[in-house]
């Protein structure tokens, strides 16, 4: 996933070169020095939840007796999701600008438990899953770096943080996640000047700062033939692939 991330900054980097080649009639030539303007966003991303398993455990069951669990979790794929949301963003000068850009996010991530205590008739761990499902209010606020305007198209790079909130979480679940979680974030996008828009496709990495794990959650659990799994890991860090569409 890494390598395709940058293998699309790289096209994105030689299309705007290539189309840098010559003078053309320009589109909006002033809608950059407006102090402050509007837009929407729409976009697509991909998920992952990096897991710090613990290994061998003791558990208490609900009875009072106490047993040794082994129980692994990961996520093994990246999970699509989606986003929509609205931005304001303020000129700082000619190449830097702000942008707030609050949103709604939606995914499921999709986890794997293998218990390794419970052997299944072929002597592998039996397996366990949970669709581990979110939906976050997003406050993007982010620095733009911006390169000077050629024609009809501008490249920019984008770094800042992005403070959540997670609406969704179930205490059946076997693991959950907290509430609030805040991300750092880099990547790269190029703005195009249409006649009656300037559309703004962006790609950027995020990686959470915290522990987004609800380590609370286990000893809440009501079911107790689920406290192996739930004590299996202690350490979960969110990162996200987001592929953004702006329009101003």
């Amino acid at each position: 996933m890494r390598k395709r991330f940058f293998a699309i900054l790289i096209a994105l980097s030689a299309l705007a070169s290539a189309s840098a080649q010559e003078r053309k009639v320009e589109n909006r030539p002033y809608t950059d020095l407006r102090p402050f303007h509007f837009g929407v966003v729409v976009g697509t991303h991909f998920q992952d939840l990096e897991l710090r398993n613990i290994g061998m455990t003791t558990v208490t069951d609900a009875d009072g007796n106490t047993y040794e669990s082994l129980v692994s979790v990961d996520q093994d794929r990246w999970d699509p999701g989606f986003q929509v949301g609205v931005l304001g963003e303020a000129r700082l000068g000619t190449h830097f600008a702000f942008r707030l850009a609050p949103m709604m996010m939606f995914g499921t991530r999709h986890l794997t438990f293998f218990n390794h205590k419970k052997l299944d008739d072929k002597g592998m761990p039996t397996e366990a899953r949970q669709n581990l499902k979110s939906v976050y209010i997003a406050a993007v606020m982010d620095l733009i770096f911006a390169a000077k305007r050629f024609n009809n198209h501008r490249p920019y790079i984008v770094a800042g943080i992005t403070p959540m909130l997670n609406l969704t979480s179930r205490d059946n679940d076997y693991i959950r996640l907290n509430k609030s979680d805040i991300f750092a974030s880099v990547g790269l996008g190029c703005d195009f000047y249409l006649p009656y828009f300037k559309l703004r496709p962006e790609l950027k990495f995020m990686y959470g700062l915290s522990n987004s794990l609800d380590k609370g959650h286990a000893g809440r659990l009501k079911d107790m033939n689920k406290l192996p799994y739930a004590a299996a890991t202690d350490r979960a860090r969110s990162k996200m692939i987001c592929l953004s569409f702006y329009f101003e």
